[in-house]
Order: structure tokens, then C-alpha cells, then sequence
């Protein structure tokens, strides 16, 4: 298994980074997830990733604990 560092690409005008950060939570809470994600791997070889809603929502309600591929 591999390891990989996930985070959201999403740009917001703030004072400080802890605003930045809190404003990313309230659109978290309110707001479906993002689409867009930059990847790294364990090399720090980054790719960037734009999900399409429909197979997103559809492989987030699946158990994905059940492949055996996760024991």
C-alpha cells in the first residue's frame, strides 16, 4: 500500500492562514465536497486531480472495507 498526501485545492481571501483554514471548514459544512485535489506521492511527485461528481458520490457510498484488498 502506498502512502499519499491529499489536499484541496480551494483559494480564499483571509487575514491570517487560521481564517483561511476556518473559512475551508464553514465550506466543508456547507457546501458538497471539492472536486479539485492536488496528490503527492510518497517521492513528492504531485499530480493534479479534478473528480467528476457522479463517480465520486458513487464510490463514496460504497463499502470499500469489504475488498479484500484492505486486509
Amino acid at each position: 500500500m502506498h502512502k499519499f498526501t491529499v489536499t484541496i485545492r480551494q483559494h480564499f481571501e483571509a487575514d491570517t492562514a487560521e481564517e483561511a483554514a476556518l473559512l475551508m471548514y464553514q465550506e466543508l459544512t456547507k457546501a458538497p465536497a471539492p472536486l479539485d485535489y492536488s496528490v503527492a506521492d510518497e517521492t513528492g511527485t504531485a499530480t493534479e486531480l479534478t473528480l467528476d461528481r457522479e463517480e465520486a458520490d458513487e464510490f463514496a457510498s460504497l463499502d470499500h472495507t469489504a475488498d479484500p484488498g484492505n486486509w
